[in-house]
């Protein structure tokens, strides 16, 4: 007899961290990518954009300074950690107009600022009339539960 043991069955894993398709992969990390037909939204006072891969080192002056040579910063706007007082990794930016905006994320998307390559997008997007909830609408197909005794 031989002292090994034979494994032939495959290991099954379960939950989030074992998808095994890189679709659902890539379909998390294209949600707040403009280019996927969605429309940029418009803030109250103007267009933000969303600056992640920040090191935790920069300072608003340093990101002011480097995001200022696309448009006039109305507001700039950096997350610090309670307990370490560093950074968190974003920022947002706030531009007065779209065009400002949209040269921001054309040329800062995929550069690097403090030896990190940043991942530059706008942070707020209009979805499509056709993946919006359902609620709006009152459509309520794809819906097994019935509506309650009240409705």
């Amino acid at each position: 007899m031989s002292d090994r043991m034979a494994v032939d069955e495959p290991v099954k894993t379960k939950g989030r961290g074992f998808a095994s398709n890189d679709d659902s992969r890539a379909s998390r990390n294209s949600r707040g990518d403009s280019t996927n037909g969605a429309l940029p939204e418009r803030s109250i006072e103007g267009w933000i954009i969303i600056v992640r891969g920040v090191h935790q080192e920069a300072d608003e002056e340093s990101l002011a300074e480097r995001f200022a040579e696309y448009g006039t910063i109305k507001n700039l706007h950096l997350n610090l950690d309670r307990r370490t007082g560093f950074v968190k990794g974003y920022a947002l930016i706030e531009y007065e107009t779209l065009k400002e905006a949209q040269a921001a994320i054309d040329d800062a998307n995929g550069s690097t600022f403090y030896d990190q390559i940043l991942q530059v997008d706008f942070a707020f997007i209009k979805a499509d009339e056709d993946t919006r909830g359902s609620r709006r609408t009152g459509d309520r197909r794809g819906r097994d539960r019935s509506l309650s005794p009240s409705r």
